[in-house]
């Protein structure tokens, strides 16, 4: 695996995202179909907080994600449990963007380095582990908002 491929997937995926749901309206991005725990707008935010839970934690650095978005957004949440204003969509969309190149930015030449965390539940052993990781659980997530943003367009 080289930095090329693994970064361009990790952008191409995000780009994917971000092209699902462009022509959204603020209502559509708010209705979670049937058969689904959340909406568009939870599936951003959570998105970027396991890419910091994963990514950031594991590896030991720092990342951008504020400590809050993983009440919002975090394994095993979803809006209907949410008692107050989840982060602003136009929030998250500048939060994606700098997480996005943040991501290259530390991790660039760094994909054989040792995680810091190796009890992870993953069992990743280095950065590069981390990053496929990442990708696949990013990838899974485009497929849900793909199907989600044509289910609330029928609504």
């Amino acid at each position: 695996m080289s930095d090329l491929f693994i970064f361009g997937l990790f952008e191409r995926t995000r780009k994917s995202i971000l092209g699902y749901t462009a022509e959204l309206t603020p209502e559509q991005r708010s209705i979670v179909p049937t058969g689904f725990n959340n909406n568009i707008h939870w599936q951003l935010g959570h998105i970027m907080v396991v890419t910091d839970m994963l990514l950031f934690g594991f590896s030991g650095k720092s990342g951008e994600v504020p400590a809050e978005y993983k009440t919002f957004f975090g394994p095993g949440t979803k809006p209907a449990d949410w008692t107050t204003e989840a982060p602003a969509w136009e929030e998250l969309l500048d939060l994606f963007a700098k997480q996005t190149h943040l991501v290259r930015e530390t991790f660039a030449g760094q994909i054989n380095e040792p995680v810091v965390n190796k009890e992870n539940f993953a069992k990743a052993d280095t950065i590069g582990d981390l990053l496929e990781l990442n990708t696949m659980h990013e990838s899974s997530h485009s497929g849900m908002v793909n199907a989600m943003s044509k289910l609330v367009k029928q609504a």
